[in-house]
């Protein structure tokens, strides 16, 4: 089985950046939080999960600043899998206008299949899947 991968990349604007002019770590762990969520969605089709939903964030690790104008481009990598839940590593790298990459920050979220109950409320649910 194949690895399941997500990508996507975000431009830091002037609103992302905190007080001292750099990109809001807070920011950054809703930009990797989306990565998994669609690397968890890519993960969970075919079964009856309607998607999944962020359980713990294990371990965040930022290494660079991120500026404003930087593209950060995430990777997200299915790790491991659960009944329910799986395990996705995040990375973002860094690109300024010039075309340099960094590495700045990578993370490790559990995520947890869901659907939506008879009752209207969402519930976790077996996903009957294996991470490669």
């Amino acid at each position: 089985m194949v690895k399941v991968k997500a990508r996507f990349s975000q431009l830091v604007m002037p609103n992302d950046l905190n007080n001292i002019g750099t990109l809001f770590g807070g920011k950054m762990v809703s930009w990797m939080d989306i990565a998994a969520a669609k690397a968890g969605q890519r993960f969970l089709r075919g079964s009856e999960a309607a998607g999944c939903v962020t359980k713990a964030i294990d371990e965040v690790v930022f290494s660079e600043p991120v500026l404003g104008g930087d593209w950060v481009n995430f990777e997200a990598t299915v790790l491991s899998a659960g009944v329910s839940s799986l395990t996705v590593s995040v990375s973002a790298r860094a690109e300024n206008s010039q075309g340099e990459m960094r590495d700045v920050c990578e993370a490790v979220f559990t995520m947890v299949a869901v659907k939506k109950g008879k009752d209207g409320n969402w519930e976790k649910v077996s996903h009957g899947k294996m991470a490669a």
